[in-house]
Order: C-alpha cells, then sequence, then structure tokens
C-alpha cells in the first residue's frame, strides 16, 4: 500500500477496521503454523570442521569467491553461546558477507563441555584452545600472518592470547562488545556478589555451570524482555520476514551453553570480583597480563544500546591496549544487532570489512 492510499485508508474507519481484521485472521492462521513448523535452518554457509576436541571447535567456511585475500581470519566466539550468531541465514550471514567480501574464513566456536571439562579455565582458552586454533589456520593456508576478530568473551580471550603470545600473536585484532572494567556491569555485579555468592561451593559441587543459570543471569538483565518479545512477535505474526528473524534470534538467544566450572570460577574471582585487568593484576597460569604489550593494528567496535556490556565496561580497552595503530567506534544498536541485526549489514560489517581489507592483501 503506498503512503497515499494507507492515509486513505487511515481516515476510513472501514477500511481501517478491514485491514485489522484481515491482519487478526493472518496471525491466528500464521499462529498455527508457528506452532507446527520447524525450527529455522542457522549456520548453513559451506564449511569443513579442522578440529573437534571436547569443547572446542575450529571451521573453515568454503569460499564464494576466486578471489581472496592473501592473510586468513579467524572469528572466535564467546563460550557462553554458539557461533552461529555470526552465520545466522543467506543475507543475514556476516560469515556470507566476509566469504564474498574475499576473505579466507576461519572460526572457533564452542561445544558443551563434557563432564570432564569442569577443569578447564581461563588458560586452557588463552594458552591451548586459541594457540591450537592459529596454528592449525597457518598450516591449513601457508600462511604467518592471522587477523582476529572476537565477540564479547570471545574478544576478551583473543586480548589475554594477543597479550601472552608476543611475536606468535595475531597480525590484526578487531574485537567487538568485550568488557574490561567488570565495575561496570552492575547486575552481574550484583548476582555474583561475594558476599553472598559461594562460587567455590557452586563448581566443587556442580562441576560445568548449567545452561539454565547462564540464560537466567542474561534474562535478569531486562525481565521482561522475553514478555515483550512475544507480545512484538503477536503483534507481527502476519509478517513472514518478521517472524523469520525472532524465530533466528530466539533460537540464538535460548541456545546457550553450559561453561566449564572451572573458567566460570576464574571469570567470577579474577574479573567480576578483582576487576584484575583494570588493577592489572590479571594472570594466566601464572603470567601477567599487559594488553599494553600487544601491538598488532587494533579495532575495538562498542554498541551503544548494549545492556549485557555497556560501553563504559568495554571504552577502556582502547588506552589499555599498546598499539600504535588503534581505533575505537560507537556504533548504533545493542548487543546482538550489532552483529547480526538488519543494520548490521550497513554499520558494522563495512567498517570490518574496510579496516581489515587494506591489512590482508
Amino acid at each position: 500500500m503506498t503512503g497515499g492510499a494507507a492515509a486513505q485508508a487511515d481516515a476510513d474507519p472501514f477500511a481501517a477496521a478491514r485491514r485489522e481484521f484481515e491482519r487478526a485472521m493472518l496471525r491466528n492462521i500464521k499462529g498455527v503454523e508457528y506452532l507446527g513448523s520447524p525450527a529455522p535452518v542457522v549456520g548453513s554457509s559451506g564449511k569443513d570442521v579442522l578440529i573437534s576436541r571436547g569443547t572446542f571447535r575450529l571451521y573453515h567456511y568454503r569460499p564464494l569467491v576466486d578471489e581472496i585475500y592473501r592473510m586468513p581470519l579467524m572469528l572466535v566466539m564467546a563460550p557462553t553461546n554458539r557461533g552461529y550468531i555470526f552465520d545466522m541465514a543467506p543475507g543475514q550471514s556476516f560469515v556470507e558477507f566476509l566469504l564474498k567480501a574475499g576473505y579466507d574464513v576461519f572460526m572457533v566456536d564452542w561445544d558443551a563441555p563434557r563432564p570432564e571439562e569442569k577443569t578447564v579455565g581461563i588458560a586452557d582458552y588463552v594458552l591451548d584452545f586459541l594457540p591450537s586454533a592459529v596454528q592449525r589456520v597457518r598450516a591449513v593456508t601457508g600462511e604467518s600472518d592471522v587477523s582476529v576478530v572476537g565477540y564479547c568473551a570471545g574478544g576478551l580471550l583473543s586480548l589475554l592470547w594477543a597479550a601472552t603470545a608476543g611475536a606468535a600473536g595475531p597480525a590484526n585484532l578487531v574485537t567487538f562488545t568485550t568488557p574490561v572494567d567488570f565495575r561496570h556491569m552492575p547486575q552481574f555485579q550484583a548476582w555474583s556478589d561475594k558476599s553472598f555468592f559461594d562460587v567455590d561451593r557452586l563448581v566443587d559441587t556442580v562441576g560445568n555451570v548449567p545452561s539454565d543459570l547462564i540464560m537466567t543471569s542474561f534474562e535478569m538483565l531486562r525481565p521482561a524482555q522475553r514478555v515483550a518479545s512475544n507480545i512484538r512477535l503477536y503483534d507481527n505474526l502476519w509478517d513472514d520476514e518478521f517472524v523469520k528473524a525472532h524465530r533466528m534470534f530466539d533460537r540464538w538467544g535460548m541456545d546457550a551453553l553450559p561453561l566449564p566450572g572451572e573458567y566460570f570460577r576464574d571469570m567470577t574471582k579474577k574479573l567480576m570480583w578483582d576487576n584484575a585487568l583494570m588493577a592489572g593484576t590479571m594472570t594466566v597460569a601464572g603470567r601477567p597480563v599487559d594488553l599494553g604489550a600487544i601491538a598488532a593494528p587494533y579495532l575495538h567496535i562498542t554498541a551503544q544500546h548494549d545492556h549485557i556490556v555497556p560501553p563504559p565496561a568495554s571504552a577502556p580497552l582502547i588506552d589499555m591496549v599498546g598499539s600504535q595503530e588503534k581505533n575505537q567506534v560507537e556504533l548504533k544498536g545493542g548487543h546482538v544487532s550489532l552483529i547480526a541485526g538488519a543494520n548490521a549489514v550497513r554499520r558494522m560489517w563495512p567498517m570490518v570489512d574496510e579496516w581489515l581489507g587494506e591489512k590482508s592483501v
């Protein structure tokens, strides 16, 4: 309906009533279809599994163009969720965008940790998983230089690795929605307050921390969000594109992973309680972590409306990283919409491409 026709319909109460009736009928029909339809397909870009070891996965995506940049690019997902947020669906996939732009794309992803992996801690991610992934990328491509792009805690782990890897670190580093000052994550601070939260008892009792606890912690940030989301879904059941996007993001949001017990203990004590990166006391397996030791060109992106990692929690990073070439940008969007929302293709994706492209030849 054109703008003029819509205005005329709004002026005609019978036309407006008819339109709402038609939408109500579509809601009922689409609601039945919604309940009976299978879960949406996500993460469909072609890829090969290079490493599958416990909770640790490394994928290599198949190229979509003939001309490919010399330098490979490795995405690093946060251990709390699955990496298909990078590859939601054709036309709405950061991976697909990068492949079409000519990048040789790899991804570090995670699976639910096995019971025996309860002893996996931050040091395993920083000194084993990420170096193993980079070593395999180098072996597959024959290139010593690798660009690394990390999301949320995946960015944090990438920073810790880059700060301890020396010359073996990344050639270029991009992080987005990555926390460093945990004092500015008040809700997480509240539920992990050491005066009543016994993290040792929790980990020693249950081993790996259940995904339900992780999900609850995120939902506490916006307690009414799920109800509001379902209301928006009901209001828009007649809109196939809205329903498709809602189902994909809802599936990913509910697909939280358990966390290895020791990793959860490390994150709680070192970062939530001690704020060790900001205090300059962070160590990994006894090695001091100095973000000032990072020399690779660095790009950090924050989301203006991020309720999980508010901009003040990540803003200090740009001054802490030692790179001579470094940039920080704040974009409109939230923690998830920044990377996979409808506007990501016009905001963050081209920015990453423009920044990395000239460095990847």
